[in-house]
C-alpha cells in the first residue's frame, strides 16, 4: 500500500487505516445514487504529481499533473466496490462530477482549460484524445445543485472567500493542532473564572477585517493579551480591596470588642455642665440600670463607668430610690457624688409615724406649689389614686388617704403632678398591706375591719420609742379596748389622738381641755378606736400589732419625757410612773 492510495492486488482498503472513511482527504468519493459529500459543488485542489498506474504496474514513467489528467483505475480481479480521487489545488482548480450510470464504470472528466485523458477498459493504458465535459445531474433536494458545475462559469468561489474551511491536505503535510498557549492566567475554559480571564471583548473579534474561520487559532492572540493582563489586574486590585477593608473591619471590630471587654469605659471629664436634668430612679433599681438611666438623660457617658464608679465609692450602695437633679455631662465619679448628696435629691421622704399633712407640706415644696395646694388634690381625688376597698369606711375620717402614704423615697421633681406623687405612695401601701392578710388578722385580734389593724399600727407607732416599746404597746391597746377591763373599760385614753384632731404634738394637755371636747378622735371621751389612723405606720409598727405581746400590760409612761418609756399592769403601778415622770420633767 502506498502512501496516497493502494498497489495492485485485491486487497482492499483496511477499515483500522487512519484514512479510512476521512472525507476530508478523500475529496468527492459517492456511490451510486448517492450525492457528493459536498453537496454536488467542485472540489478544488491543489496541483501536485502523482504516481500514475497502468494495468500492469507503473506507466511509462510520465506523471500526469492533477490540474491536467485524472488518474481511473480498472476492474481488477474481480469489481472494486469502491473508488478513491485525491485531488489538491495549488495554483489551479477544476471541478469534478461523478455521474455513475452503469456499475462499476466511472465517467470521464472535464478539466477547464486542458486535454482530457481516459483509461482504456480494453486494457490498453492512457487513452489520448479529448471529450466534452458530461455534466451531472443535479440533485433536486441539493441546495447547490442548480449552480453551475463549471470552474469560472459563474459559480461562486466559495473556498476562495474568508468564511470557508481551509482546503484539505494530504497526509504529508497535515499537522496535529497545536497546543494552546497558556500565559499566566488561564482562559475560563481552563478552570479560571470569566471575570478575571477578561475575554468578553467580543468587539476585537467582530472588528477584525481579516479574520475567518481559518484565523481562530490566532483571535485569542490579537491584543487579548494586553487586555487580559489589564482587567486581571483590576479584578485584583478589586480583591485586594475586598479582602482589606475585610481586614480593617474585623480589626475595627475587634479593637472594640477589646475595648469594652477589657479597657476603660468611655467616661465625660469633669463636674459636668450647667444644664440640669432630672432623673427618677425606680424602686428596686441596681447599679446598670441607674446607669442606663443617666446615660438615657445625658448624664453619663456610659452604663459601665457609672458601675465602676458606683463599685469605687464606699457609699455608692447607698442610692436609693427617688428624683435626682444632676448636671449633664458628668463624669461617672462626679454623678455618684452628687447623688448621695441630699441636695440634689429632688425627693419626698416619708418617715415612719410622719402624719399626711406634714407629707402635703414637703410636695408642695418640692414641686414648687403654693401651700396647701396638694392637700386639696388629696381632698378632690383621693377616690382615684388607688386606695383598697376597706379604706375610708367611717364618715368620721378626717382624711381618707392617712395611713395610706407608705413610708419611703419618692420622686417629686419641679414639672410634676401632686397626684402622681400620691398615687405613688398609695399604691406602695396598698402593695404591702395585701401582703399581710389584713381581713383575716382582724378578725384574729377581734378587730371589726382591716382599716382597724392600720389603726392600731398608727397609735403604736405614734406612741412607741423603740422597737422593744412597739409589741408592749400593741398589748396595751388590745387590752383597753376590751369593754370589761378593769382598769379602763373600753378607754384608750391617749395623748396621741387628741394632738392628732388638734394638729399638734404637744403632750402637755390640761385635764379640762381633754374632758370638754368630744371629738371622735379624742379617746379620753370616747370608746374605742378613733375613725381612723392618725399617721402612717412603717414596717415595724405594722408588724408589731400583728404580733402583740401577752403579759397583761395596761399602762406605760415616758419617764423621761422623751426616749424612755415604761410599762404597768395596774394603776397603782401607773402612778409610780406618772410620780417618776412628773420629777424628771419639773412639773
Amino acid at each position: 500500500m502506498t502512501e496516497y492510495g493502494r498497489g495492485e492486488g485485491s486487497e482492499p482498503w483496511h477499515p483500522e487505516d487512519p484514512l479510512y472513511g476521512n472525507d476530508g482527504w478523500e475529496g468527492q468519493q459517492t456511490h451510486a445514487g448517492q450525492q457528493s459529500p459536498y453537496g454536488g459543488q467542485p472540489q478544488h485542489y491543489p496541483q501536485q504529481q502523482q504516481p500514475q498506474y497502468d494495468n500492469g504496474g507503473w506507466g511509462d514513467g510520465q506523471q500526469a499533473a492533477y490540474g491536467q489528467a485524472q488518474q481511473q483505475y480498472p476492474q481488477h480481479d474481480g469489481q472494486y466496490d469502491q473508488h478513491q480521487q485525491y485531488n489538491q489545488q495549488y495554483n489551479q482548480q477544476y471541478d469534478q462530477q461523478y455521474d455513475q450510470q452503469h456499475q462499476q464504470q466511472y465517467d470521464q472528466q472535464t478539466y477547464q482549460g486542458g486535454p482530457q485523458q481516459s483509461y482504456d477498459q480494453n486494457g490498453n493504458g492512457w487513452a489520448t484524445g479529448t471529450q466534452a465535459q458530461v455534466p451531472y445531474p443535479a440533485d433536486p433536494s441539493d441546495p447547490y445543485g442548480q449552480q453551475a458545475a463549471a470552474y469560472g462559469a459563474g459559480q461562486q468561489d466559495y473556498y476562495g472567500s474568508p468564511d470557508a474551511y481551509p482546503p484539505p491536505e494530504p497526509p504529508s503535510r497535515r499537522r496535529a493542532e497545536p497546543e494552546p498557549q497558556i500565559d499566566w492566567d488561564p482562559g475560563p475554559d481552563q478552570g479560571e473564572h470569566a471575570f478575571f480571564a477578561g475575554d468578553d471583548d467580543s468587539e476585537d473579534d467582530s472588528d477584525d477585517p481579516k479574520g475567518g474561520r481559518g484565523d481562530r487559532r490566532g483571535r485569542g492572540d490579537k491584543g487579548g493579551k494586553g487586555g487580559k493582563k489589564r482587567k486581571s489586574g483590576c479584578a485584583c486590585l478589586v480583591v485586594l480591596l475586598v479582602f482589606g477593608g475585610g481586614t480593617a473591619g474585623v480589626g475595627y471590630f475587634g479593637y472594640q470588642f477589646y475595648q469594652n471587654r477589657f479597657g476603660a469605659a468611655p467616661d465625660y471629664a469633669g463636674d459636668g455642665t450647667s444644664q440640669m436634668v432630672t432623673v427618677q430612679v425606680p424602686k428596686g433599681a441596681g447599679g446598670y440600670a441607674i446607669g442606663r438611666l443617666l446615660k438615657d438623660a445625658g448624664v453619663v457617658k456610659s452604663v459601665d463607668a457609672f458601675v465602676s464608679a458606683q463599685e469605687q465609692n464606699p457609699k455608692g450602695k447607698a442610692i436609693q430610690a427617688g428624683a435626682y437633679l444632676l448636671k449633664k455631662e458628668m463624669s461617672a465619679e462626679s454623678a455618684v457624688v452628687m447623688m448621695l448628696d441630699r441636695k440634689s435629691q429632688n425627693n419626698v421622704l416619708v418617715a415612719p409615724g410622719l402624719r399626711n399633712l406634714t407629707v402635703y407640706k414637703r410636695i408642695d415644696e418640692k414641686l414648687d406649689l403654693a401651700s396647701g395646694t396638694t392637700k386639696k388634690i388629696a381632698e378632690k381625688k383621693y377616690k382615684s389614686l388607688g386606695l383598697p376597698s376597706w379604706a375610708n369606711d367611717n364618715e368620721d375620717i378626717k382624711d381618707p388617704l392617712e395611713g395610706f402614704l407608705y413610708p419611703g423615697t419618692y420622686p417629686a421633681a419641679k414639672g410634676m403632678k401632686p397626684e402622681t406623687v400620691l398615687k405613688e405612695m398609695v399604691t406602695q401601701a396598698a402593695e404591702t398591706y395585701g401582703k399581710y392578710d389584713l381581713e383575716a388578722k382582724a378578725k384574729a385580734l377581734k378587730l371589726d375591719n382591716p382599716l382597724q389593724v392600720i389603726t392600731v399600727a398608727s397609735l403604736v407607732q405614734a406612741e412607741g420609742k423603740t422597737e422593744d416599746d412597739y409589741r408592749k404597746m400593741a398589748e396595751v391597746v388590745y387590752n383597753r379596748l376590751n369593754l370589761a377591763n378593769p382598769e379602763t373599760y373600753g378607754l384608750l385614753q391617749f395623748d396621741s389622738t387628741f394632738n392628732y384632731l388638734k394638729n399638734e404634738s404637744d403632750i402637755r394637755i390640761s385635764e379640762s381641755e381633754i374632758k370638754s371636747n368630744k371629738d371622735p378622735y379624742n379617746t379620753y371621751t370616747n370608746k374605742g378606736l378613733p375613725p381612723g389612723p392618725i399617721d402612717n405606720p412603717g414596717d415595724v409598727a405594722m408588724k408589731a400589732a400583728l404580733n402583740p405581746t401577752d403579759d397583761g400590760w395596761y399602762y406605760f409612761v415616758a419617764t423621761d419625757g422623751l426616749k424612755t418609756t415604761e410599762f404597768a399592769k395596774t394603776h397603782a403601778e401607773f402612778l409610780r410612773l406618772k410620780d417618776k415622770f412628773d420629777a424628771s420633767t419639773g412639773s
